[in-house]
This record gives C-alpha cells, structure tokens and sequence, in this order.
C-alpha cells in the first residue's frame, strides 16, 4: 500500500509513505514527477539505492513496517528526506570513486551504495541514530528555468 500527500495545503513537502518493499517503481515515478528530465536517470539511481536501503536493510523487508520519504524543492534545491523504522546504522564517512573500486567483493553491495549517493547527491546527510538520510540535489538556477518552461 502506497499513501500519498502531494503538496498539502500550507506546506511545501510532499509525503510519500509505503510498506517496506522492493517493488519501487511507482514510488520512484512518483518522486521523479518533477525532476527535469536530463536528470531522472541519475536522480533515479540514487533515489533507488536509498529507498532499497531503507526497506532491505532498515526495515529488513518486514511489510508490517514503513519507508517514509518527504520531498519538497526549495530555491532550486531538490531534497529528500527517507525514513525506516529499523535499528538504524553507523553512518559512514563520505566515499571517493576511488574507494568504491577498491572495495573487498563481501562489502561491495552496501559499501558501493553509500558511494552512489555521494556520487549523486549533493548533500547526503543521517540522522544521528541511522533511521533517516536527508539528500539534496542543488540545480542551477538557469537550468531550472528552462525545464520549467518545457
């Protein structure tokens, strides 16, 4: 089950709430509604490595528990805001390309998805107890203009 509350009056986020899964296309369809198309790809990717690791490793695939992700744009700032309700994580330190190559095969999955969202993001922040990462993707004022006008 997906809950949705785009926009609600009085507040600029939006809420996207679902039972911890795999099946995530439409919840990626939904967040990338308004992202300017030459973006989407990469945006997806990212979005899709946070929200696997919200339900697989915060949520441990348990559907009784829910992935919550706020989303909001603000002066040409794309942000993101995913919860689980899990145990939570250390977080770690920011990652360099260099390094997510250079990880042992045993640590590649987790280890090279943290690096994909410091590749993607440019801001990638959790919450002190590992149970919430805030990303943000800052557009060039000018290049959000002209998507807007498409």
């Amino acid at each position: 089950m997906i809950a949705i509350s785009l926009r609600p009056v009085g507040r600029d986020w939006g809420t996207i709430s679902f039972a911890s899964t795999l099946f995530l296309c439409p919840i990626l369809d939904l967040l990338l509604a308004q992202i300017p198309s030459k973006l989407q790809a990469e945006i997806r990717l990212g979005l899709q490595e946070a929200l696997v690791n919200a339900a697989k490793h915060g949520n441990q695939l348990d559907p009784s528990k829910t992935v919550v992700v706020h989303f909001s744009v603000v002066d040409g700032n794309y942000w993101w805001v995913i919860s689980d309700e899990g145990c939570g994580f250390s977080p770690p330190y920011k990652c360099h390309a260099e390094l997510a190559e250079e990880l042992p095969e045993e640590k590649s999955e987790n280890g090279r998805g943290v690096c994909i969202l410091h590749q993607i993001f440019d801001q990638v922040q959790w919450n002190s107890q590992g149970t919430e990462l805030r990303l943000c993707k800052q557009v060039k004022h000018s290049f959000l203009k002209k998507a807007l006008l498409r």
